[in-house]
Order: C-alpha cells, then sequence, then structure tokens
C-alpha cells in the first residue's frame, strides 16, 4: 500500500483516537462529580485482550478493602479493536453488558444509586466535551492561523444561486458588490441574510455589466424553504480544478492529473463545478472529448462518463484557487468566533441529518475509508486540526441521537425516568442495550460496506 494510504490511515486513527479519551473523558469527569466509580477507562475496545493497560496502586480502608475515591482505582488501557472506546461506569448497564454486578443490590457509589439528574449529566458528559472540544478547536485555529476569506471581485466565475434567486432577477455566475449602496468586501456566509434582508443589491454580470436587483417583500420566506430543500441562498461558484483523481475511474484512466481545470465537456462550456455536473449527466455512459487547462496549455483529453454521470475527480477547494485574504484575531476575538464556528457547524450537520434517511443518503453513507479520505494527502496542521473539529461535532451529534447503546438512547430513557417518575427495568435496559448495538453493528457494517463496493465496483 502506498505512503498516502498509511498517512490517511495515520491522521484518522489519531483524530479519532483524540475525540474518542476527550468523549469518555466527560462521562469519567461528571461521574467522579458525582461520586461514582469508574472502573476501567478504555481508548479502543478489548474484547478477548488488551494492548496495554495500567491500574495505579488505589486506596484501601482499615480492613484492606479498596476504597475507589480517586483516579488511582480506575483501570486504564488501550484495546486492539478501533471502533471506540467505552468508560465502565460501576452500577451501568453499558456496552461492558456486566450484568452480574446489576444481580447486586445497589450500593452508593453506583450510577443506579445517583439520581436521575446526575445520571443525566454523566450521559450528556461526552457530548458535552467533543463539542466544547470542536470550540477549543476553532478557537485555537483562528487566533494561530486567523481566517480565510475570498473578495468577491476575485471569485472571478461568480456565485451560483437558488431557484427562487433566479426568480427575482439573480443568474448564476453574478457577483454581488453592494447591498442598498453599502459595498460588500468578502464572502461570508452571514452575507446571505443581508442580501435576503436587503432591498437593492448590485451585481456585476457578465465581468462588465452592472446589474440592480430588488428584493422583493416576503422574499425571506421563499429562500428560507430552499435553504430547507438544501438550496442555500448563493455559494461561490466552484471552478473545477483537479485535487486528485480516484482509482479505477475515467480520469485517471485518461490521464487526468491534479492541477487540471476541466474547461470543456464536449461541446459544453463548464466554468464552473454546476455545469460541469450537469455535463457528465448529460454524457454518462460514453467517452466524450474535454478540454483541459494545464499550467498555461490547453489540452484536449478523451474521458469515459460512468453510468451515474461520475468522472471520479475530487475538487480543489475554493481558498486554493482563488487568491484569499487572512483576517486575524487576538485571544479576546478569537474565543467568542471559535463558538460562533462551533455552533454554526453544529447546526449544518443537524439539518443534513434528514437526508441520511432517503435513499440517495444511505448509498452516500460511509465508514472509515470515507473518513480517512477526507484527510490531506500530506501532513498539514490546519487541515488536520480542521477536519477533527468538524469529526467532534459529528460525534456528538450522531451520539446523542436517541437509539439504544447510544447515549442519546440512556438519555431518553433518563428523560422518561424524570417526567414519569417510573424508572425502566433492568431487563427492559438490558434488551435496549443489545437491540441498540445490533443496530450500531448493522451501519457500521452498512457504511463500510458502501466503502467497499465504491472502492471495487465504483
Amino acid at each position: 500500500m502506498s505512503s498516502t494510504f498509511w498517512l490517511k490511515a495515520f491522521e484518522m486513527i489519531l483524530a479519532l483516537g483524540l475525540l474518542v479519551v476527550v468523549h469518555e473523558f466527560g462521562h469519567y469527569s461528571f461521574s467522579r462529580l458525582f461520586g461514582v466509580w469508574v472502573e476501567k477507562f478504555y481508548l479502543f475496545f478489548n474484547p478477548w485482550f488488551t494492548i496495554a493497560k495500567w491500574k495505579p496502586r488505589a486506596k484501601t480502608d482499615a480492613d484492606g478493602n479498596e476504597v475507589k475515591t480517586s483516579w488511582r482505582a480506575t483501570e486504564y488501557g488501550v484495546g486492539w479493536l478501533p471502533l471506540g472506546g467505552y468508560c465502565k461506569i460501576a452500577g451501568m448497564i453499558d456496552e461492558s453488558m456486566d450484568t452480574e454486578q446489576m444481580r447486586q443490590p445497589a450500593k452508593p457509589y453506583e450510577f443506579r444509586a445517583k439520581p436521575a439528574w446526575q445520571r443525566l449529566f454523566i450521559m450528556v458528559g461526552g457530548v458535552l466535551f467533543n463539542f466544547l472540544m470542536a470550540i477549543a478547536i476553532y478557537t485555537g485555529i483562528v487566533y494561530t492561523y486567523g481566517e480565510m476569506f475570498i473578495n468577491y471581485t476575485d471569485a472571478t466565475e461568480g456565485m451560483i444561486y437558488c431557484d427562487s434567486a433566479h426568480q427575482i432577477g439573480f443568474q448564476d455566475g453574478d457577483i454581488p458588490l453592494a447591498v442598498d449602496g453599502k459595498a460588500l468586501t468578502y464572502y461570508r456566509p452571514e452575507d446571505i441574510q443581508t442580501i435576503i434582508m436587503g432591498h437593492r443589491v448590485t451585481v456585476l454580470r457578465n465581468h462588465r455589466d452592472t446589474v440592480a436587483i430588488t428584493i422583493p417583500p416576503g422574499y425571506l420566506e421563499a429562500a428560507n424553504k430552499d435553504a430547507e430543500a438544501h438550496q442555500p441562498f448563493m455559494d461561490i461558484r466552484l471552478p473545477v480544478v483537479v485535487a486528485q483523481t480516484q482509482p479505477r475511474m475515467g480520469a485517471e484512466a485518461a490521464g487526468i492529473l491534479p492541477g487540471d481545470r476541466m474547461l470543456k465537456v464536449a461541446a459544453d462550456t463548464t466554468p464552473g463545478y454546476d455545469q460541469f455536473t450537469a455535463a457528465l449527466l448529460k454524457h454518462k455512459g460514453t467517452v466524450v472529448p474535454m478540454v483541459v487547462q494545464r499550467a498555461d496549455s490547453l489540452l484536449t483529453i478523451n474521458a469515459r462518463i460512468d453510468e451515474d454521470g461520475k468522472l471520479g475527480i475530487l475538487l480543489t477547494q475554493p481558498t486554493k484557487v482563488y487568491n484569499v485574504v487572512v483576517k486575524h484575531y487576538n485571544i479576546f476575538q478569537s474565543v467568542p468566533r471559535g463558538i460562533q464556528m462551533g455552533w454554526d457547524k453544529l447546526v449544518a450537520y443537524v439539518k443534513q441529518l434528514k437526508v441520511i434517511f432517503t435513499p440517495e443518503g444511505a448509498k452516500s453513507l460511509g465508514g472509515f475509508g470515507a473518513i480517512g479520505s477526507i484527510f490531506p494527502d500530506t501532513w498539514n496542521w490546519l487541515d488536520f486540526w480542521s477536519i477533527t473539529a468538524f469529526l467532534s461535532v459529528i460525534l456528538a451529534v450522531m451520539n446523542i441521537l436517541p437509539i439504544p447503546a447510544l447515549d442519546g438512547g440512556h438519555v431518553l430513557f433518563l428523560l422518561w425516568e424524570i417526567i414519569t417518575g417510573r424508572q425502566p427495568s433492568d431487563k427492559f435496559l438490558e434488551h435496549a442495550q443489545m437491540v441498540g448495538m445490533a443496530l450500531l453493528l448493522a451501519l457500521l457494517l452498512f457504511a463500510n460496506g458502501n466503502d467497499i463496493y465504491r472502492y471495487f465496483f465504483k
């Protein structure tokens, strides 16, 4: 296997390892806060054997019995199965399925002996710490690197717009210049709200004509409907510059290289990714000539488009194609900006969740292969921390879903107990845990099966 594969694997394992440790430390911290014993703290799972473990000497009472009042009473270890990790909390039905302990009378230091509100905090601790970690990383990123922005006038291919924006006069490729006479400088997602709530927007069309567009009263509702249908009001039109090609697909077979810019598909001009994908679908299942800009030369390359209208390329990010402006923050500015970035990522990911439950969403699910593919081919701290922060948000959201065996399943049962005053029986919790683990295993197999199918057959 190539060095790139091993680098991506290392980056993925390092990022997931950090996220798992932080997540489990959230459970651990609240357990210790409320006097609940933590028996084991493990990175990765350890069925049958353990790579390494360490148990500090625990304190004992006058009779020589172990007293689990400090971190020294917890066994710490690293398992061999990198599918997560666990924090074994005394008196709780979890992944360990330690039902023998649950048959004994409840002891005051056990999870089940604590009030429901304390157990609730223990269960949301992992999710909370993952979200706080994302905020901390984003804060560190903007403090260390600043934020990169693209001037509207430097985005030479302009913007792409949603259907309702087209209806009121915007055209794909328009470059916003001003709203109600106030100049727009660099592209920010928050500008969308400014434009929608404005009255008169000035745009540059075809790189030469200045056009004024009136925002009609009540347009906000139409824009929100498009946003709910995953059509943002506007986004930077992305030139089709190849970041890398995918194995055994048309682009690789045709000799297309990283850095190539795709200008035409057959007779269709493709200044942006929106036209490019439409042209690929138009010619799916065929071999067509494509005009490619490579450095200062124009080449015509014949490439095969598969039956799904895919060529097999990954795109270069806009910040690596267009000129960028870097905005720097001091420590007092970076903290609120980090909080805002974490919250924006959280909201955006939650809105995308419903797509998973559609046929297309299910096909797009990926496992470790898909996660590993998003890491860069060469080591880059900014990319690594940006991806890790986003994965931390994803881990927080996925863990709070109300599925048995996930934190959200435990939270659901605890909320039921708080509202009704009735605690689910241990037998019910055991069965729910087994059902949840079976569902998660099936999801894991399905997602990684998608990766394998895409690798060998797509």
